[in-house]
């Protein structure tokens, strides 16, 4: 079955479609097989990543601008998957959208007398069926929270079906907004994998970036690379809770968006804007060698470091990353080694998911989320 996947992440950068074709196995116990058309990028235009930005994870916000949002992200994901469409001139049967994350609560808080736990995407499903003229599956991780789960990560049924080896045990470390990892011990089951959010990705980087240079993020890392990180702020901004707390986790704008960005400049004091940047590349990666130590490497034995995400384009990031990962004997490698381009591999994900929802099967990892059970993930809506 060829499925369009579409994604759009905490950073808020833009949107990516991924056209995939799903096989199914000759065997039911076995998974399906995944094969990569074409991927395409389509950055947001200014106006409208303002507004995405605007709107998470915001305090007080306009109801009537939240729903317009919700339609102008439906038709940029349509006009996205119809263009992706005619760039490599196939013609999709179904589109799974993650959407744009605008609130993420993955633990239960108090709210009017109940203990919630929530989360929001926008882009509505219905405008997109009808404008590309196949069923879309959308707004996939509140199915995951009402079983239980955090609602995240969801990639990890990508990585074990796509990464898991007989004899190799891997960790996949996507580095987008947020950095998040899936462990695969050698010959394990769906039930043995590890995955959380291990913190920030680029999203602090680039927040820093648009608030010191006035540019979106820091292209191939030149910014960091001019500057010295501040280890003991580093140090100092490691001692917050989330990071020793034990997965499952999530993250997101709520634990690292403005407020945090905000608190991350006042303990850089008067340092040069250059070890501002730096310093926050060096977070990204030391808590990533932080959730390696604490909470993986500790529970098996791993080879290979797979990565993917706008992360692996910072040089200088992957550059203080593998410096982190030489005493810990892992291998890096990038996943376009194995047929999915680093950009690519969360849009492919949610076109499996989608293929999933439309077969009517679990594609959430309860190992991963917390959740009390597998579960159907997503909304169908229908032309």
């Amino acid at each position: 079955m060829r499925v369009a996947g579409v994604m759009s992440g905490t950073s808020a950068d833009g949107i990516n479609v991924a056209l995939v074709d799903v096989v199914e196995a000759s065997r039911s116990s076995r998974p399906p097989t995944v094969k990569l058309i074409g991927h395409s990028e389509f950055p947001y235009r200014k106006p409208v990543r303002d507004a995405v930005l605007a709107a998470m994870n915001a305090k007080r916000a306009n109801v009537a601008d939240l729903a317009r949002l919700n339609f102008l992200l439906a038709e940029l994901y349509s006009e996205a998957i119809i263009a992706t469409q005619r760039r490599f001139r196939v013609k999709i049967k179904l589109a799974g959208c993650h959407g744009q994350t605008l609130y993420h609560q993955g633990e239960s808080q108090n709210f009017l007398g109940r203990k919630l736990a929530v989360t929001w995407q926008v882009g509505d499903g219905s405008i997109i069926a009808a404008r590309i003229g196949v069923p879309v599956v959308s707004d996939f991780r509140p199915a995951d929270v009402a079983a239980g789960g955090k609602g995240a990560p969801l990639v990890p049924f990508l990585d074990y079906f796509v990464f898991r080896d007989r004899h190799i045990g891997r960790i996949v470390q996507n580095i987008g907004g947020i950095a998040n990892l899936t462990a695969i011990p050698a010959r394990a089951s769906a039930d043995k994998v590890i995955a959380f959010d291990t913190g920030p990705g680029n999203m602090v980087i680039d927040a820093l970036t648009t608030h010191l240079f006035k540019k979106p993020y820091d292209r191939d890392g030149r910014i960091a690379a001019a500057g010295t990180a501040l280890d003991d702020v580093v140090s100092d901004v490691m001692q917050s809770s989330y990071f020793p707390r034990k997965p499952p986790k999530t993250a997101g704008r709520e634990e690292f968006g403005r407020d945090f960005v905000r608190l991350f400049v006042q303990k850089c004091g008067r340092a040069r804007k250059n070890d501002v940047i730096a310093t926050a590349t060096a977070l990204t990666a030391q808590s990533i060698a932080y959730a390696l130590r604490r909470f993986v490497l500790n529970r098996g034995v791993y080879k290979e470091f797979i990565v993917s995400g706008g992360g692996t384009k910072n040089p200088t990031l992957l550059a203080m990353l593998a410096n982190e990962l030489v005493p810990l004997g892992l291998t890096v490698r990038l996943s376009d080694e194995f047929g999915i381009p680093s950009e690519a591999k969360e849009a492919v994900a949610f076109a499996l998911l989608a293929y999933q929802t439309w077969n009517r099967k679990p594609s959430n990892l309860p190992s991963a989320t917390g959740a009390k059970r597998p579960a159907i993930l997503g909304k169908v809506s229908y032309v």
